[in-house]
């Protein structure tokens, strides 16, 4: 579900790229419009790339959930795309309400995914294995690969514009709000069952 929410916040960013857009994402739509192939496909061989790199560094960050990450949202990202539903790009004031919803979106499905606890995501995976193989903070880290990612996605072309550099501080909070919370409902539900099946094993 999250995965599924997560993707089409991404969608509705891609949708009004000219705003600009989040570093990966700057970095898919420039190979697909330098090399072809979709933008979900990009997003799915870069995953893949990522994943490779973080085993090689650090197995502890891929889980199950690492692949379906991999995998899905790419492939929903080009279903959402495939449906073209969403409203043509107007140039005005209203583009810039989509986006943040679409921001907001992307929050919301990556906070109610990490809460699952089913692994991270292949970019997470990968800066936090290069942050334990260098001994560096995360947030250094990440800030440095971001900005190597987005300097490459510049170079090809990319849709870098006021938004690719907003992205964090709008995304973020709303990420961890989500993810806490969510989170927080996981374990009381997983504490009531485990509270339930209690009688029955001790019997």
């Amino acid at each position: 579900m999250g995965l599924l929410i997560f993707s089409f916040g991404i969608t509705m960013t891609i949708n009004v790229q000219h705003l600009g857009l989040h570093p990966w994402d700057v970095l898919n739509v420039s190979f697909f419009e330098k090399v072809g192939l979709s933008i979900g496909s990009w997003n799915i061989i870069i995953s893949i790339i990522l994943i490779i790199i973080s085993w090689l560094l650090d197995k502890s960050y891929i889980k199950l959930g690492t692949f379906f990450n991999a995998i899905l949202v790419g492939a929903f990202v080009d279903f959402y795309m495939w449906l073209d539903f969403l409203p043509a790009p107007t140039n005005t004031w209203i583009d810039v309400v989509l986006m943040i919803i679409g921001i907001v979106i992307m929050g919301f499905g990556g906070g109610i995914y990490n809460a699952a606890g089913v692994g991270s995501g292949p970019r997470d995976g990968f800066m936090l294995s290069i942050s334990d193989k260098l001994g560096a903070p995360i947030g250094r880290v990440r800030i440095i690969s971001e900005s190597l990612v987005l300097v490459i996605g510049l170079i090809l072309g990319g849709p870098v514009f006021v938004f690719t550099f907003i992205f964090t501080f709008i995304q973020s909070p709303i990420f961890q709000y989500f993810y806490l919370k969510v989170g927080k409902r996981i374990n009381l539900i997983e504490q009531h069952r485990s509270n339930k099946e209690l009688p029955s094993n001790s019997a």
